[in-house]
């Protein structure tokens, strides 16, 4: 009877030797904290992308309204520098688009680029 109690003893011991492996690791408070974090800064720049990315697509067909348009939706316009988009701003309000080449705001060869894109909204 002896004998065989001590013929499991091994076994018991490659069990428990193998066990710990079998389980997940326990990761601490501050590492739980740091991968939390790490995927809350991912997911927000994921979803900023996506949110940037809707709205180029929403507004690429849209001509722009020179009377409320953002200086940066300005100067997404092609060849609209920093300081046009100001001047644009700045003689505000515009009766037609067109109103940018007859202020002299822009030449003809720049507005021809945008004519397009651009209208003015009363």
């Amino acid at each position: 009877m002896n004998s065989l109690k001590y013929r499991y003893i091994p076994s018991v011991f490659l069990l428990l030797a193998t066990f710990p492996n079998c389980t997940p690791h326990q990761q601490s408070p501050q590492e739980l904290r740091e991968k939390t974090a790490e995927a809350t800064a991912e997911a927000k720049s994921d979803a900023k992308a996506v949110a940037e990315g809707i709205k180029e697509g929403w507004n690429r067909n849209k001509a722009l309204d020179l009377n409320t348009a953002s200086r940066d939706e300005l100067l997404s316009l092609p060849g609209v520098s920093g300081a046009e988009a100001a001047r644009i701003i700045a003689a505000r309000p515009y009766d037609e688009p067109s109103d940018l080449v007859r202020r002299h705001i822009m030449s003809k060869a720049e507005y021809d680029k945008i004519s397009d894109r651009v209208t003015a909204k009363k």
